[in-house]
């Protein structure tokens, strides 16, 4: 007698649920797992808000997507979350109307950028990836409070591990490494998932904060590599592991519709290799280390001034 297989064993795009009626809001929405997570929860009807750094591109995006299906429900906006006043802009407009968001999909980041800093100062990798998520989700908290089953995906990456974070050094002054900056954003990025999380378990929030990671798939972002060590590091750990895209996005998608999933999961893949399995897979140090995540918390509100509220 065979053993029945667990969901997350067979678990595809084919298992969304119906979405209709949901609000789904996806950060990097005009390419590469943006967009392909965007095009599966459209195809279930969820009301998409494509938050886009460049709205000619997402224009384009979006009409491909309606080309591909026709009833789709897309609103594009414009974010960019490597500046602070560009969130504000996008999320205080949004959190105000009287629809709620259900989902919010932290997905957008850049990888492997040569030195440069955000119009608050600090460095582009972090300030994009962490403290732009960071403020979008704080600012849109009230809003996905109001929505229904509601829950934060942020995407993380599973190089995470080796990320370390110098939180004395936010504009990446003391030898920046491109490589390094990257991935101690990756890390920020799962260290803020997990301490959102238990902050609103403890102020009784119905909202779930969730982490994703792709494992290694090919998409636009990989084109990032600048060096020729980096690329061929990327080329070689493509061939091996990567997967393509539309399997990536499967722990996104994953992490923002199962029904019965406990805050603070962290989804990936199962296994290294071969297709796509996603589910709930352990976090290791040092994203399990509260004291580096309260820390990265308070510094965090600090520069963006922003602070989560209890629900009343």
């Amino acid at each position: 007698m065979s053993t029945p297989r667990t969901r997350s064993e067979t678990w595809t795009a084919d298992d969304l649920p119906d979405l209709s009626g949901r609000r789904i809001v996806v950060t990097g929405a005009s390419s590469g797992l943006g967009l392909i997570t965007t095009r599966q929860l459209a195809a279930r009807g969820a009301s998409v808000v494509m938050a886009v750094r460049d709205l000619a591109k997402g224009e384009r995006a979006a009409s491909t997507l309606r080309e591909l299906l026709p009833a789709a429900d897309l609103e594009l906006r414009a974010l960019d979350l490597l500046d602070l006043d560009s969130v504000r802009a996008f999320a205080d407009p949004l959190a105000g109307e009287e629809r709620p968001a259900d989902v919010l999909i932290n997905n957008a980041g850049i990888a492997t950028q040569p030195h440069r800093l955000s119009p608050q100062g600090y460095e582009s990798q972090f300030a994009t990836n962490h403290l732009g998520h960071f403020a979008l989700s704080l600012r849109l908290m009230e809003s996905l409070t109001r929505g229904t089953d509601p829950r934060i995906v942020t995407v993380t990456s599973a190089l995470y591990p080796w990320g370390r974070l110098d939180l004395d050094d936010l504009a990446g002054e003391r030898g920046y490494s491109p490589g390094r900056a990257y991935v101690g954003s990756k890390l920020a990025n799962a260290l803020f998932g997990v301490e959102l999380d238990r902050r609103l378990r403890a102020s009784g929030s119905p909202v779930r904060s969730l982490l994703a990671h792709p494992g290694m798939a090919r998409t636009p972002m990989q084109d990032n590599a600048r060096t020729p060590v980096e690329r061929l590091v990327v080329a070689v750990i493509g061939a091996v592991l990567g997967r393509d895209a539309e399997q990536g996005a499967l722990p996104l998608l994953y992490a923002a519709t199962v029904p019965d999933l406990p805050g603070g999961s962290y989804v990936g893949p199962q296994r290294r290799t071969g297709r796509m399995r996603p589910g709930p897979v352990p976090l290791v140090p040092p994203a399990d280390d509260p004291a580096l995540a309260r820390r990265l918390w308070d510094v965090s509100e600090r520069v963006t001034g922003l602070r989560l509220t209890p629900v009343a």
